[in-house]
């Protein structure tokens, strides 16, 4: 059985509809990724999950039950806001926030040792949070979110202010969390990362759900339509392709997608008349690649309506 279930949902303020009859499930040790251009309907949709608004039709259930006070303490949450208090010590705030969520004093202070530990981040107990930088701030915001051992997940763009080195590791914490059982949803913009962890997507656009299901199958949908170029010389010859749009562009490489009536072998004749070839591959299409195409085309559906 799904763990949560979004089932018709509409959600409006005044005369703007954030959320249009939008449906899907998330289910236990999988990593569900919401996606969408700003404005799209993801972040009203996770506020309702977490019961901090309620939707105006339709049904969210967690666990077979409605969303209420008792399925939000299931819940660990990372706002997009985050919502750290300033002037107050990490420990103090971390331990407070754990017990807020249900824990004994004891078992907060074990329970945050143990993350601070993880996160390399002990040194900060004593310090106050404006003093931390933008990525310990997020760190310290992420171990508040997880500390209480909740059952489901939810991280609204989780990486924002991380290097990559820090992005790395809260990547392995939400794989260990997966393994674990937890059910996991994020939104973000960094496609890079949904196709690195993601087992199932639900692309927004305009508050509807325009593309969802198990990612794999997404990708495998879309077929073999991109070519990936790689070449030693001028690569002006790519201006003068049609049927195509050219991704990832550089001085010896380009992503190169094939619209209606593109022939990739014409685009490999172009190619060896004008540089010499180092690398000739077709391939599925970037998460990234079918992000930009699926809006764009619900976008023109939009306009033609």
């Amino acid at each position: 059985m799904s763990v949560i279930e979004v089932s018709s949902v509409e959600k409006r303020y005044g005369n703007f509809t954030a959320v249009s009859n939008v449906s899907f499930q998330a289910n236990p040790s999988r990593i569900f990724g919401i996606l969408g251009p700003n404005g799209a309907g993801k972040t009203s949709t996770i506020r309702m999950i977490n019961n901090i608004t309620a939707p105006d039709s339709g049904s969210i259930t967690i666990k077979g039950k409605h969303v209420s006070e008792e399925t939000q303490q299931l819940i660990g949450y990372l706002p997009e806001e985050r919502g750290l208090y300033k002037k107050m010590k990490v420990g103090e705030q971390l331990h407070y926030l754990a017990q807020l969520k249900g824990l004994s004093s004891k078992q907060a202070k074990e329970n945050v040792g143990f993350w601070l530990d993880r996160f390399e981040a002990s040194s900060w107990v004593g310090k106050e949070v404006s003093d931390l930088s933008k990525g310990m701030q997020q760190k310290i915001q992420f171990i508040a979110t997880i500390s209480h051992d909740p059952e489901i997940c939810i991280f609204d763009e989780p990486f924002s202010g991380l290097d990559p080195i820090n992005s790395e590791l809260l990547k392995e914490v939400i794989l260990e969390l997966k393994a674990k059982g937890k059910t996991i949803l994020f939104a973000t913009h960094r496609m890079e990362q949904v196709e690195q962890m993601c087992d199932d997507i639900c692309l927004f656009n305009n508050g509807k759900v325009i593309l969802g299901g198990e990612l794999s199958g997404i990708k495998k949908s879309f077929g073999r339509n991109t070519v990936n170029l790689e070449f030693k010389g001028d690569g002006s010859f790519l201006d003068k392709l049609e049927n195509v749009r050219i991704n990832n562009r550089s001085n010896n490489f380009a992503e190169i997608r094939l619209l209606d009536g593109a022939d990739s072998q014409e685009i490999l004749k172009a190619a060896i008349n004008q540089v010499e070839v180092l690398t000739f591959e077709l391939v599925q299409p970037t998460l990234n690649e079918i992000f930009i195409s699926t809006v764009q085309e619900d976008n023109k559906k939009g306009a033609k309506a």
